[in-house]
């Protein structure tokens, strides 16, 4: 059996989040409560927004941020709208928009960012199109100043995909904050961890309520005393269970919330670590061209380290992998690479306006894990082991 000596994630609890699960079992209260509400007025205010909904998964978020957007009072979206998509994301983004029966239009990433082609983007816009997903691919900043100038001028919704992005930003701004929702994770491999766990941030109070609703049963109960999504009844008793909504139960628990509290504490540590290592990566590869590394934009958060075999070198993928499987580097497909190569693809109302880069992505690329603490030394080794090819 090969060893690991270098891993594709790795925890980033200390004592502080284990004493935080004692606390809550302390407190022989296991459901979402005060711990949870705490999380989420902290992550908003940490990033600047009003308003933050916590989920079980950022996958959930993705699905009552979505959800949110038909059930608005004025100009809600409806089945068959059409909203743009990059070819490349986690799964978890393309399912929801097809779940509540949107038309996806998938348009090309560029090959050095992993991020939109900004001059496709604008060129797919049609007059059908509701809205832009904008996804910042892990932990790269989109190009923001163009796509909000795209939606303003043409009067489309920004949705943020987040997940893979906490702590990155551009022209001095937060992803996750451009967008009328914006979503995160903060499952084991992200930035923060909280075993399981997804946040919605949003500065729309109807939105906020919507989300609220949305995530625990379509019901009443958790609704702001002047929430503005209905009109609370005398009746105490039916108040208790009354559902105005089509809801799902995505609550996350108590623990969830308060280890998300200790570890927003650490966050800009974090972060800091990752940009370091990001740099000495960058320094080991940016003049090996046999390899097109990820081309920073804005203040990446660099979630991970990506790398495409150039088409040009005459070297296969297949080729590197088995090389970083002998070493016991672990690595993984880029983002789930393009989606469009996926069997799920049959079941999406879609068109396509190119994926050309996506593809290459597709088939030539892989990433290898970035940490919160110092990998210099992993660095060496993966470096030392792909000169060898």
């Amino acid at each position: 059996m090969i060893q690991t000596r270098y891993n594709l994630a790795s925890s980033t609890w200390g004592e502080e989040e284990k004493q935080a699960i004692f606390n809550v079992m302390a407190s022989d209260m296991f459901t979402m409560g005060r711990k949870v509400r705490e999380f989420e007025e902290r992550f908003a205010a940490r990033f600047g927004m009003k308003h933050a909904v916590m989920a079980n998964s950022g996958s959930s978020a993705n699905l009552i941020a979505i959800g949110s957007l038909f059930y608005r009072k004025d100009n809600p979206l409806k089945r068959g709208d059409e909203v743009i998509v990059p070819c490349i994301s986690w799964a978890t983004t393309f399912h929801p928009l097809h779940q509540y029966g949107l038309k996806l239009r998938f348009v090309d990433v560029d090959l050095h960012t992993l991020n939109y082609d900004m001059t496709a983007l604008a060129k797919a816009i049609t007059p059908k199109t509701r809205m832009i997903a904008a996804v910042s691919i892990l932990g790269n900043p989109c190009r923001f100043d163009e796509i909000t100038a795209l939606c303003d001028e043409k009067d489309i919704i920004l949705f943020e995909d987040n997940c893979e992005s906490m702590g990155a930003r551009f022209n001095g701004r937060y992803t996750g904050t451009f967008g009328l929702v914006n979503t995160f994770s903060t499952f084991f491999s992200h930035h923060i961890s909280t075993m399981e766990g997804g946040l919605v941030l949003t500065d729309d109070k109807e939105l906020y309520n919507i989300l609220k609703s949305l995530r625990n049963h379509g019901w009443t109960r958790d609704q702001d005393h002047d929430s503005p999504i209905f009109e609370r009844k005398k009746d105490d008793f039916f108040e208790a269970y009354r559902f105005i909504l089509p809801g799902y139960n995505v609550r996350p628990g108590e623990m969830h919330g308060a280890i998300g509290l200790a570890q927003l504490e650490k966050l800009d540590g974090f972060i800091k670590a990752r940009r370091d290592n990001a740099a000495y990566f960058q320094s080991l590869f940016k003049d090996d061209e046999r390899f097109i590394i990820q081309k920073e934009i804005g203040l990446s958060s660099w979630f991970a380290f990506t790398m495409i075999v150039n088409p040009a070198s005459g070297i296969s993928r297949e080729a590197v992998l088995t090389r970083l499987k002998e070493a016991g580097i672990e690595h993984r497909i880029i983002t789930g690479g393009n989606i469009l190569r996926h069997d799920v693809i049959k079941y999406y109302d879609h068109t396509v306006t190119g994926s050309v880069n996506a593809d290459t992505a597709h088939y030539n690329g892989f990433f290898v894990g970035n940490h919160p603490y110092d990998i210099r030394g992993s660095l060496d080794y993966l470096s030392a082991t792909l000169k060898t090819i």
